[in-house]
């Protein structure tokens, strides 16, 4: 099957074709954290989207040059420092680090770059890039002293977001950073200098300052992807205005089409509603972490589910990541034992080899299809596990699987870290219990599951012996 991707420009799917396939290098800008606070799940989920996307392609023998901005100066930042009465920088660096902390945590590859808003060569860049749309006729400076894009003079303004421009009633010029399709104006390139911003701000042609919101990231990508770029990623909620006005002022700058493929990556719903801070269901990774959950299980979690479908988060789905996590381990831990027995004869082998299966890397194909590909690896699981049930799985078939998982697991990444060490007082038990069991002593056999189960361990009886797993948090 061929590559293809959901294009939000077009709202159609459409096969990918790389701006120069020769290269086998795509150009992937995805819009980074607003560092004012800690990034929330919901934020992850768009990142462990992209980070699917980066995986996949690489999969499939292409290299990804992956640039993710770090936006460290806007209204929010800029209120945030002066709230909590520090430096703007220090203000940031906290969240900044934050960031890292939980990108590793969920297993998230890293961009290639990270660049900053506030460094002083993507500051010149943009001061040079809105000097361009100016001369262009494209921009112009008000009476308020800050620079805006003319939206009216773009005649594409709108196709990302499919609306009509003509149908929209402007309120004339917008200063903030983020406005909606009810409020549509020309939108600030550099915003003047006031007293609210403090110690925030840089010199330009146009006086001192700061570079508005959406400027930032066309700096950003271009200097470093160059003037057109395969693939831009983002949440919904970026469409417009934030890619929007990327597209008008880039394409206003270089008159060349910017982005190829627009993807975009649907909401996280907690229980059901959007996540706020005002109804208490605004969680961080540390948030989960905290409920006992690991960063294995969080990833999972927010992978399962198509980017395009809002995804509602809830711990009874976090309980169940856990089992089935819990259930790839297992069917690893059996196909690495069959493995090992080189010369234990067993009867003809009824799984089907993984290597004529295609399924999984087909559906991630299919605009990143990861429901579909899990439920091949799922299935392949019931499969296998039958087969080795029935003892039919030879060790050369089981190391045939093993690479096989291997191969998704680069794109996947959801192996365990370690082996799970089983405490020695569950260990003991859970051998008393087998030993109950032999012999016939079922009542004594039940008080050990009991007692296995309240050290927060669960035992399960199967044909090859008693497995012990940890039991999921509440």
């Amino acid at each position: 099957m061929a590559l293809r991707f959901f294009n939000t420009y077009s709202r159609e799917l459409e096969e990918f074709e790389p701006r120069d396939p020769a290269a086998r290098t795509i150009g992937i800008y995805t819009c980074g954290p607003t560092v004012y606070s800690h990034a929330h799940i919901g934020n992850f989920r768009a990142y462990i989207f992209e980070d699917l996307l980066q995986r996949h392609l690489e999969l499939r023998g292409y290299k990804a040059h992956r640039v993710m901005n770090i936006t460290d100066v806007d209204d929010k930042t800029i209120r945030g420092a002066r709230e909590a009465k520090v430096p703007l920088a220090r203000f940031t660096e906290q969240f900044k680090q934050a960031f890292f902390e939980d990108v590793e945590t969920l297993r998230i590859k890293r961009a290639d770059e990270f660049p900053a808003a506030t460094d002083q060569r993507y500051t010149d860049r943009m001061i040079e890039m809105i000097g361009a749309l100016i001369a262009r006729g494209l921009a112009y400076q008000a009476d308020d002293k800050s620079v805006y894009f003319r939206i009216n003079k773009f005649p594409n303004y709108g196709k990302l977001a499919h609306f009509d421009l003509s149908q929209l009633q402007s309120t004339g010029r917008v200063k903030h950073d983020e406005y909606d399709k009810e409020h549509i104006g020309d939108f600030a390139l550099w915003k003047a200098w006031d007293e609210e911003d403090g110690d925030v701000k840089w010199d330009s042609p146009w006086g001192p300052g700061r570079p508005g919101w959406h400027i930032e990231c066309s700096a950003m990508a271009t200097a470093l992807l160059g003037d057109q770029i395969d693939i831009h990623c983002g949440g919904v909620d970026n469409i417009f205005p934030h890619h929007e006005a990327e597209i008008a002022q880039s394409e206003g700058v270089t008159g060349k089409k910017f982005v190829r493929y627009w993807l975009h990556c649907a909401h996280l719903l907690v229980d059901g509603q959007k996540m706020a801070k005002s109804l208490g269901n605004f969680y961080t990774v540390p948030d989960v972490l905290a409920k006992g959950y690991t960063g294995r299980e969080l990833r999972y979690a927010l992978l399962r589910v198509h980017y395009r479908v809002p995804l509602n988060f809830t711990w009874e789905g976090m309980h169940e990541a856990r089992e089935s996590l819990g259930r790839i381990d297992e069917w690893l831990t059996r196909l690495r034992e069959i493995a090992q027995e080189e010369n234990v004869q067993r009867s003809t082998s009824n799984a089907q080899s993984p290597i004529e299966k295609s399924d999984f890397e087909n559906s991630l194909d299919d605009d990143l299809n990861i429901s579909a590909a899990l439920g091949f690896l799922f299935e392949s699981i019931r499969e296998t596990n039958r087969a080795m049930d029935e003892n039919k799985l030879d060790a050369a078939s089981a190391k045939a699987w093993l690479d096989w998982w291997k191969r998704i697991n680069t794109v996947l990444d959801l192996e365990a870290d370690v082996e799970i060490m089983i405490p020695t007082e569950v260990a003991q038990l859970a051998k008393e219990r087998e030993n109950a069991r032999r012999e016939k002593n079922w009542e004594r056999s039940d008080e050990l599951r009991d007692q296995i189960s309240a050290l927060g361990w669960e035992v399960r009886d199967t044909k090859d012996r008693p497995k012990l797993t940890r039991r999921g948090a509440e």
